[in-house]
């Protein structure tokens, strides 16, 4: 790990900015490749999450898995956090002062690994990335341009275990995500710099 995010997690080991450190078992910091060009943003930790200590270990973990291999790509390419670092008792929705706790952890391990893609899996994760409520039926799949990368927006994995449609939309998502990555999408920040010094 990096010494960067050894010293972000390290301050937040002990966190108590929420209620939810009370009943969790561990803080769910993230995982996966620190240099990836790719980060995963879900929505919170479950049940085995929390037990584990490490982010989409259960069955929607497991869809990642099998979505990731059918373009191509394993957990190790990638990283993968989730919007909340501590599970919600019962899985519940993440509460809004939940969520304010923990988006500036969020958005320093963003700055701190500097992806050129963040693929938002849900739509609590979309709107904490996006900083707006919109529609997934409408946003899923469409790359939106922010200051430091691309966001890409898709179905969170557990929505598409019990809606056959909801799976056919994130299957197409991931065959559109493995274009955008093929074809060799620049780093936002580099081309912003790049756009500054009047290359462009």
């Amino acid at each position: 790990m990096s010494e960067a995010l050894k010293e972000l997690y390290a301050q937040h080991s002990d966190c108590t900015g929420c209620s939810l450190s009370k009943s969790a078992n561990n803080v769910v910091f993230g995982f996966g490749n620190e240099s990836s060009d790719v980060v995963f943003v879900g929505e919170a930790p479950g049940y085995h999450e929390d037990k584990e200590g490490k982010p989409f270990v259960g069955a929607a973990g497991q869809l990642l898995t099998n979505l990731l291999a059918s373009i191509g790509m394993k957990r190790e390419d990638i990283y993968i956090t989730n919007v909340l670092k501590c599970r919600p008792p019962g899985n519940r929705d993440p509460l809004p002062e939940e969520i304010e706790a923990c988006k500036p952890l969020l958005m320093k391990q963003i700055d701190i690994i500097a992806p050129k893609v963040v693929v938002t899996l849900g739509s609590f994760a979309a709107r904490v990335i996006l900083g707006k409520v919109m529609p997934m039926s409408k946003i899923h799949g469409q790359p939106v341009k922010t200051d430091g990368y691309l966001v890409f927006p898709t179905y969170h994995p557990a929505a598409a275990l019990y809606a056959r449609t909801t799976m056919t939309s994130l299957e197409d998502d991931f065959k559109a995500l493995k274009e955008l990555l093929d074809s060799g999408v620049p780093h936002v920040r580099e081309e912003a710099k790049t756009e500054q010094l009047g290359l462009f």
